[in-house]
């Protein structure tokens, strides 16, 4: 439980750069590799940043927040989520294959989304993720059909207080102003001049023009980014065709370190190396990739770490999954744990196991690291921005605490999540989100199905 200083004072004194913060008496899981994990330990803040972890740290001049009884851990990185589509959560939870999904969603339900839809549906999804622990979220926003839903995505971002990274595309199908990707430089120019800020811009692409071939990614968008120096994340990343595709990126000199593989499924040996040697980042989808079924359904953690990638984690479509970090880990920890024991059965030989330690740098840091935000955010680091979650280890399901990162792991969800700090603010306390009004939001999203739900219904009679 969160005690010391109340949420006025806090949020009163958040403009001061200088303010002092001390978080003091929690068990401090830093992801750090050179600081480990801290029993009993403290968390100094000066304004957005984190100054200093420690046992009995001085606390003059600092408000000191006393966490005792919980875990003060990095902020979780989700690092591709579709973020416009939350007001449609669980509409199709049985869909079982890729077809299926862009029938419904992308195909019937995309095309009556106002700029109005795509901010509301964005906002929820955002709150939704720092309610969780979820400081930091990649919004793969697919649906850009003019200047105006642009916006809207990226201000429900700046709105939320997250920290978002907008990676911008053009809708698959249905009508649409036909802007992108020249756009992406006026959205740099009026939201994103500085990348020293909350809200950051990405360019969004698929690896092949099977779905819709001017979003497939070659020289021409290459180029569009490398002008404005962003990066680009690459979803529908597996099969042959992907793999084929990085191989032609190879040969056109477009790989390299502003790149994000998302999903990453079901690729070659080549295209993994290729990737690699090219300092490819890879972003896994653990529930979509098994439950949906996309190619093999196995998200590819193992073919990862063989060629030295540590990737990120992401929830991708809340049409059909989980919205939450915890389940992404305990998902893709089960999986590979049984994939590997299941390849070494009868066998004499070692099952290769990743462990919890693992999917939470996945999680955390790794995940930083594959939107590359690593300098900033990712580990409970001195001089990294203040981007951490604070955990009740005394609640009914996370108590008595033996090992910090099996219970955040294994045994805490989001209820569990007691405050959210991003960049030295906090977004939620003592349970509940900040300056969040939720009777209103929930308002507003009904009020949007229901309007998407009467374009639908007047454009299926007009047929």
């Amino acid at each position: 439980m969160n005690t010391g200083p109340s949420l006025d004072t806090l949020t009163r004194s958040a403009a001061d750069p200088d303010r002092l913060v001390l978080l003091r008496g929690a068990t401090v899981v830093t992801m750090d590799p050179a600081l480990g994990t801290i029993d009993a330990g403290d968390v100094l803040l000066r304004g957005a940043h984190i100054v200093e972890v420690g046992r009995k740290l001085p606390d003059a001049e600092a408000l000191v927040v006393d966490v005792t009884g919980s875990i003060v851990a990095p902020g979780m990185v989700d690092t591709h989520r579709h973020a416009w589509q939350a007001q449609q959560r669980r509409t199709i939870p049985d869909v079982d294959d890729l077809g299926g999904y862009l029938r419904s969603t992308l195909m019937q339900v995309a095309p009556a989304y106002t700029p109005d839809d795509v901010y509301v549906g964005t906002r929820l999804a955002a709150l939704s993720a720092l309610d969780g622990g979820i400081t930091t979220m990649l919004d793969f926003s697919h649906n850009s059909r003019t200047a105006a839903h642009s916006d809207a995505a990226i201000t429900a971002l700046i709105d939320s207080g997250i920290r978002g990274v907008h990676a911008s595309m053009a809708p698959h199908f249905g009508d649409w102003d036909g802007q992108w990707p020249a756009d992406l430089a006026r959205l740099r120019s009026s939201y994103v001049p500085s990348d020293d800020q909350l809200v950051t811009l990405r360019m969004a692409a698929l690896a092949t023009g099977d779905i819709a071939g001017h979003l497939a990614y070659g020289a021409e968008l290459a180029k569009v980014a490398a002008d404005l120096d962003i990066g680009v994340s690459l979803d529908v990343m597996f099969g042959q065709g992907a793999s084929r595709a990085i191989l032609a990126w190879q040969r056109q000199g477009l790989l390299g370190p502003h790149l994000e593989s998302i999903h990453s499924t079901a690729l070659s040996a080549a295209a993994w190396a290729a990737m690699r040697d090219h300092g490819v980042t890879v972003s896994l989808a653990p529930t979509s990739d098994a439950q949906i079924g996309l190619e093999d359904a196995v998200p590819p953690v193992d073919e990862a770490l063989a060629h030295g990638i540590r990737p990120g984690l992401s929830v991708d479509v809340e049409v059909a999954l989980a919205s939450d970090m915890f389940t992404q880990m305990r998902v893709l920890l089960a999986i590979q744990r049984m994939r590997a024991v299941n390849a070494a059965y009868g066998t004499g030989q070692n099952p290769s196991r990743i462990t919890t330690r693992d999917v939470l740098d996945f999680a955390t840091l790794s995940g930083a690291r594959t939107l590359r935000l690593d300098d900033r955010t990712g580990s409970i680091t001195p001089g990294k921005q203040a981007d951490l979650i604070v955990v009740d280890a005394e609640a009914i399901n996370t108590m008595p605490l033996h090992d910090a990162v099996g219970t955040l792991v294994l045994g805490a969800d989001r209820s569990n999540v007691t405050s959210v700090w991003v960049a030295g603010q906090v977004r939620k306390w003592e349970g509940e989100l900040v300056g969040v009004d939720v009777d209103a939001l929930r308002s507003e999203v009904h009020d949007s199905v229901a309007a998407i739900a009467e374009r639908l219904s007047t454009t299926e009679a007009l047929q």
